[in-house]
Order: structure tokens, then C-alpha cells, then sequence
């Protein structure tokens, strides 16, 4: 008697235990697989259709009645999905702007990540950040990574060898943040946190900007 855990098990497998082919996609089948991943995963049309692009790789395009291969055209299953509400590049690319900015990172890295998702030109310029919002991203990518004002570290009698290599450093890994460097410079040259928070209040508080994160 085979036991129900064995038969569990052995789902999806050929008797010789091998990983059964998935069947090939039809059109009906790829719109099943759009939807699911545009309710499980925020996306962009560009995502998406490269994941649609990748399935059918993967499996192959099921023939039609006449048994021809049938022809899917991806860009408009997408564009329907998009027309539906189901994919919204704007919303995705605020989304993922705020959370990249709440993690300390610049508007350079933010950038790049949107370019790299397929969010349009045009919705990357209207979302991006306000000199606030720059100099905030700033000041927390700092804190996090302690440095300038929110260092431990004092500087007095330390190897000046030391202090500029350490500067260096601090300097790249804020700049690979995708920070101004101007914004950068200024935080580590600061003498206190009193001084960044000055200038953060110089730049005003972003509230009811379009870009502020």
C-alpha cells in the first residue's frame, strides 16, 4: 500500500521521479499567469512583460486549433492589464522611490532602480525628489552608517593618514548611495549634528511637494 505522503510527494513527477514538463501556454493560460503575478507582486508593464516573455521560454506556446503555434501578443495583454488598473507603473514607482528613501539612499540609486524596472522618463522626472528630500536621505544614510557627526570615533590625536582614508571611504559609500556629493562633503565636514539639522531646516520641510519622498 502506498502511503498518502508518498503519493504527495511523488505530484508532478514522472514514475521514473523526474520533474514532469509543465504543459505549453496558450493565451488563456499567460493571462491566468499575468494575474496572478500582478496580485501577488507590485510591478511595472515593462516587469511584467519581460516575466510573461520568460514563461513562454520556459514552456513553449501551445498550438491553436488547426495545430499551429498561436501567436500571443504580450504587449497587449499587458497594455488590457494596465488599462484595468492592474498594473500601475506611477504607483510602483512611487512606491519603491519611498522605500528606497526611507532606506537612506539617494536620487541617483532610485533612479537607477526605476530606469531598470521600465518606469517611463516622464514618471521618473514627476517623482523625483525635493532638495528636502535629498538632504533627509542624506542625513539618514549617514546615521545608519555612522558617519560624519554620527560617527563614535573622535578625531583627536588619530593618525591623519588614518582620518583621510577613513574619509574616502565614507565619501564612497555615500556616493554608491547615489548621494550629491556636495550633500555628502557637507555632512562629513560638519562639526555637530546641530550643524546638519540647520541645514536640512534650510532646505524646508518638502511638505505638499510633488517630489518629496
Amino acid at each position: 500500500m502506498v502511503s498518502g505522503k508518498g503519493n504527495s510527494s511523488s505530484r508532478g513527477r514522472d514514475a521514473g521521479g523526474r520533474k514532469r514538463a509543465k504543459p505549453p501556454l496558450g493565451e488563456a493560460e499567460l493571462r491566468d499567469l499575468a494575474l496572478s503575478y500582478a496580485a501577488r507582486f507590485a510591478s511595472t508593464g515593462a516587469r511584467l512583460e519581460a516575466y510573461l516573455a520568460r514563461k513562454l521560454r520556459e514552456r513553449g506556446i501551445a498550438a491553436d486549433a488547426d495545430g499551429r503555434e498561436a501567436r500571443i501578443d504580450i504587449p497587449a495583454l499587458v497594455a488590457r492589464l494596465v488599462d484595468l488598473g492592474y498594473v500601475d507603473d506611477a504607483a510602483y514607482a512611487r512606491m519603491r522611490a519611498r522605500d528606497l528613501g526611507a532606506r537612506g539612499y539617494g536620487a541617483r540609486r532610485v533612479e537607477q532602480a526605476l530606469w531598470a524596472a521600465g518606469v517611463d522618463e516622464t514618471i521618473r522626472a514627476d517623482i523625483a525628489p525635493d532638495e528636502a528630500a535629498r538632504r533627509r536621505a542624506a542625513i539618514l544614510m549617514a546615521q545608519k552608517r555612522r558617519l560624519g557627526p554620527y560617527g563614535t570615533g573622535g578625531k583627536d590625536g588619530a593618525d591623519p593618514l588614518a582620518i583621510r582614508k577613513a574619509r574616502e571611504k565614507a565619501v564612497a559609500a555615500m556616493l554608491r548611495a547615489g548621494h550629491d556629493y556636495d550633500h555628502v562633503r557637507f555632512i562629513l565636514d560638519a562639526a555637530g549634528t546641530a550643524e546638519v539639522d540647520a541645514w536640512l531646516d534650510e532646505a524646508g520641510d518638502g511638505e505638499g511637494n510633488e517630489g518629496s519622498w
